[in-house]
């Protein structure tokens, strides 16, 4: 009596590159750890910033990873600023319908800030370089943006950090 079955490839064979190349993709990590300072501005009237992440891979679709901003306003208000967060809004955002599940959150105030996405949540699937993009817009205030590339799939405790000068502080990657 036989047990199992053995495999048969019809129409074409399996290179070695192939079977080498799935075990690695599945013992990637699969998180992506982003910590995002926003600094404590000494200014007579200030506003926590909108913030919008999102990854950019060339040929393909921004995709947004989040959004804070005050989504709590009475008649959704919130998001009449939102293009205010201008390179976002080109990329991406002027496309979306909000609030978003799962990417929509409040402002944040001023400190660290850690936020973890899946490699689903990224749109991540296809191996390559992509960048991760971090833009904050402040009300009576500035706007900065900061560029941080990673390739996927990414080595566990690999990463990237960028430096904001304004609205941002030191925005940190790591892969877990």
């Amino acid at each position: 009596m036989q047990l199992s079955t053995p495999a048969r490839i019809l129409g074409g064979t399996v290179g070695v590159g192939a079977m080498l190349t799935a075990p690695a993709l599945a013992a990637a990590p699969g998180t992506m750890d982003v910590t995002v300072n926003i600094p404590r501005l000494k200014v007579a009237e200030y506003h926590m910033p909108y913030i919008a992440i999102w990854v950019e891979k060339e040929g393909a679709k921004a995709r947004t990873v989040a959004v804070w901003y005050d989504h709590d306003m009475k008649a959704n208000e919130g998001t009449r600023w939102l293009r205010d967060v201008r390179q976002w809004w080109r990329a991406a955002g002027r496309a979306m319908t909000f609030p978003a599940n799962g990417i929509t959150g409040a402002t944040r105030a001023p400190g660290a800030h850690k936020i973890s996405f899946t490699r689903a949540q990224l749109g991540a699937a296809a191996p390559g370089r992509y960048v991760l993009v971090i833009e904050a817009a402040r009300e009576v205030g500035g706007r900065e943006l900061l560029r941080i590339p990673f390739t996927w799939p990414a080595k566990a405790g690999a990463g990237g950090r960028a430096a904001g000068t304004t609205e941002l502080g030191a925005v940190s990657v790591a892969f877990r």
